[in-house]
């Protein structure tokens, strides 16, 4: 029943917008971006905050006037830091952080645009790589971790911030072409190509990159770090080809396929393997 209630509410919306986008097609190209662009959840709150995070040190930055929130377990010198994917948000790395406390790390893990406790009602990937750029300029992290979306935006980063200081980057589950998310949000609604069109010209102007540029396993091509990929087999979110491109682009990676896993890739044994990874000289 939520099924079909769920694809009426999406043709019903795709409906409207095409609509208007023939009377007014830049109000009808803000109202569709702003649905591709903001979470439906992965909020916290801080009275209600989950138990992976009530223990930490949590500091605060800020990025154009907006707070970014993050959280701190103290370690040693060497510093690995969490980002998290779409509608979700720091405490999605509780059972990670299991296996990764005993290496002794310092571990930050930071809440993404419109999630968390962090501020903004906008989520997109090069704010996300702002955000984390921030950060990076007080704590230079070693070792960088990024599920799902969280992933594509460390390979944005990467690719625009060129740190030096990264020595190795771990990917799960995380999509690499923005053409196939376009397309996937365009045919969710059926919108029509004026607006497809709008939607790709209006994040090429704001970001200064095309949908079609915007590659993850393109930007990795000239990575030097040691990486370590991971994606499941039948993952429903994340399609399997695109853990095979970076696979295929990552010149230094290590790259495993799982099975049964979904797009979560919350697994002992893997997480172990992330843990032998990073311990590795």
């Amino acid at each position: 029943m939520k099924k079909i209630q769920f694809f009426l509410l999406t043709k019903t919306l795709g409906l409207y917008l095409n609509c208007l986008s023939f009377v007014n097609a830049e109000k009808a190209k803000s109202k569709a971006y702003k649905l591709f662009s903001t979470p439906r959840k992965g909020r916290l709150k801080k009275e209600r905050m989950p138990k992976t995070l009530l223990f930490t040190t949590r500091e605060t930055f800020e990025y154009e006037g907006e707070k970014i929130q993050t959280y701190l377990w103290q370690g040693d010198e060497k510093i690995i830091l969490l980002v998290h994917g779409w509608e979700s948000n720091a405490s999605r790395w509780k059972k990670l952080l299991t296996h990764l406390k005993p290496l002794g790390h310092t571990i930050i893990a930071i809440d993404g645009p419109a999630h968390g406790l962090s501020d903004g009602t906008e989520f997109n990937t090069p704010k996300y790589a702002e955000f984390i750029h921030i950060l990076t300029q007080k704590y230079q992290p070693h070792i960088v971790i990024g599920h799902s979306v969280g992933g594509v935006t460390l390979a944005y980063y990467l690719n625009k911030f060129k740190n030096p200081h990264i020595q190795k980057a771990v990917l799960l589950g995380a999509p690499s072409d923005f053409q196939i998310i376009s397309n996937n949000f365009v045919a969710l609604l059926s919108l029509n190509d004026r607006l497809k069109n709008l939607l790709e010209t209006h994040c090429k102007e704001r970001f200064n990159i095309s949908v079609q540029e915007f590659s993850g396993h393109k930007f990795a091509e000239n990575f030097h770090q040691k990486a370590f990929i991971a994606h499941d087999i039948n993952d429903p979110v994340v399609k399997i080809d695109e853990g095979r491109k970076y696979a295929k682009a990552w010149k230094n990676a290590t790259y495993i396929e799982t099975q049964g896993l979904g797009h979560s890739m919350h697994d002992t044994v893997l997480y172990q393997k992330i843990t032998d990874f990073i311990s590795q000289a």
